[in-house]
């Protein structure tokens, strides 16, 4: 038989052998070891999870409940940048407890201010401070307020036991006692000065009964002791001493 037929013949016939199948999978050790792995990670996720809700009852971290921080030393609290920079810390230890920023603010719930400070003032927002020191308190310098006032039934009192004290204010200062006594005691010299106005004293009586009283000397010298007289829209001037009183005579100063 010719080689061209063989071929033909050969191919005309069918097959006996069927379709090759390629299984894909992983088998032998590489199986055992893929289980382990995926066992050994379900483990890690149970221990992670015990680990904490234990973290959490230990710190009584619940949902309702107040969150406690425990240390035998200090508790730092730090507000970080994108850098990584501190921004504002708070440390509390056993001595004080500090906090670090470029503002501290005090605020009520509704967002009221109480309290501000940074480096350039401190403000008190509250309608009345209270200071409940027994010695009062102490101002190095100065102290600006459009009111100061005392508690309903306790006294108010302005003391500089070694330097001079000082009120001022640009339009008048005003010193009211509705209820009780005012009393001004200096050791040296007490200054009532106006320099444009008028100093106003307004009561139904004024005494000054510690003043020294000189005598009338009818010699031709200059007099050195004078009374005090009051005109009749309140102001006041001095007359020199007579054996009677003069502010008749220097009744033109009252024009």
């Amino acid at each position: 038989m010719p080689q061209e037929q063989y071929s033909h013949h050969r191919s005309a016939m069918p097959s006996s052998e069927g379709p090759h199948i390629y299984k894909v999978g992983i088998y032998g050790w590489r199986k055992r070891c893929l289980y382990f792995f995926v066992l050994l990670l379900m483990i890690l996720i149970l221990v992670n999870l015990a680990m904490t809700i234990w973290i959490l009852k230990v710190m009584n971290f619940t949902i309702g409940n107040a969150l406690y921080f425990k240390s035998a030393r200090n508790v730092t609290v730090n507000i970080l940048n994108d850098q990584t920079k501190v921004l504002t810390q708070l440390v509390t230890g056993p001595k004080a407890v500090e906090a670090y920023g470029k503002r501290f603010e005090v605020k009520t719930v509704s967002g009221k201010l109480l309290f501000s400070a940074d480096d350039s003032e401190v403000v008190v927002g509250a309608e009345r401070l209270r200071v409940l020191g027994a010695e009062g308190t102490v101002f190095p310098k100065s102290i600006e307020t459009p009111n100061v006032r005392a508690d309903p039934f306790k006294e108010l009192r302005l003391e500089s036991p070694t330097r001079s004290l000082v009120m001022e204010a640009p339009k008048g200062v005003e010193i009211n006692a509705e209820a009780g006594n005012m009393e001004a005691t200096c050791r040296s010299e007490l200054r009532l000065e106006s320099k444009d106005g008028e100093i106003k004293l307004d009561a139904a009586k004024i005494k000054l009964p510690r003043l020294p009283r000189g005598s009338y000397t009818p010699t031709g010298t200059r007099q050195k002791v004078f009374e005090v007289c009051v005109c009749a829209n309140g102001r006041l001037f001095l007359s020199q001493a007579g054996t009677g009183s003069t502010c008749q005579i220097n009744t033109s100063v009252c024009l």
